[in-house]
């Protein structure tokens, strides 16, 4: 069974292609035009164990809001189809996660019913030239088009790139969990309704 996917989305905005394995080695290949975003996205990539490629064109003579909510729309639209009917996942993953004073802890459960819960506060509006509020944008639109619960706190950190870091990294590792297949469930739907379709 392979559980991949690739998808392209075409707006005036912008304008991107995005291919997904979930039973990857951690490799990317990622090209948005906003650096810090595409050092995230290969971080989530390494530790997720996900192969990602995203090749992304944006308005950003405006500003990188429309390409990062643009990816995390398409992130999360891979995922979903990846993922198929979800039959024999592990449904839920955690992670709490150091990065030096930065402590984040990510939960996830791939229900079929979108949802973030956020409690990130950054000290910093900015890192280098990224807005430090895309970071929730972002993970917004990835959690509403995957179709998935998440919550992202921040338990510790003051250096807005380490928290902005640990949050990529924990939501990598739970993800990671999460989308395993599970060897005691015989290939079945981790619901007791029968379906992950919300």
């Amino acid at each position: 069974m392979t559980r991949q996917a690739t998808i392209a989305r075409a707006t005036s905005e912008t304008n991107i292609r995005l291919t997904l394995d979930l039973d990857g080695r951690g490799s990317a290949e990622i090209a948005t035009g906003v650096g810090f975003f595409d050092h995230m996205l290969t971080a989530l990539a390494r530790h997720g164990l996900l192969d990602l490629t995203v090749a992304a064109k944006g308005d950003l003579h405006i500003d990188d809001h429309h390409t990062v909510e643009d990816v995390g729309i398409v992130l999360g639209q891979a995922l979903r189809q990846a993922l198929g009917d979800k039959r024999g996942i592990r449904r839920y993953g955690q992670c709490l996660l150091p990065m030096d004073e930065a402590l984040a802890e990510a939960a996830i459960d791939i229900s079929g019913r979108p949802f973030l819960a956020w409690s990130v506060p950054f000290q910093r509006p900015k890192i280098g030239t990224f807005d430090t509020e895309l970071v929730e944008e972002f993970f917004r639109a990835f959690a509403f088009n995957a179709g998935i619960t998440l919550h992202v706190t921040l338990k510790a950190g003051s250096n807005a790139h380490h928290v902005a870091e640990a949050c990529f990294k924990a939501v990598a590792r739970a993800l990671r969990m999460a989308v395993e297949m599970d060897p005691r469930t015989a290939g079945e739907i981790p619901s007791t309704k029968g379906s992950l379709e919300g």
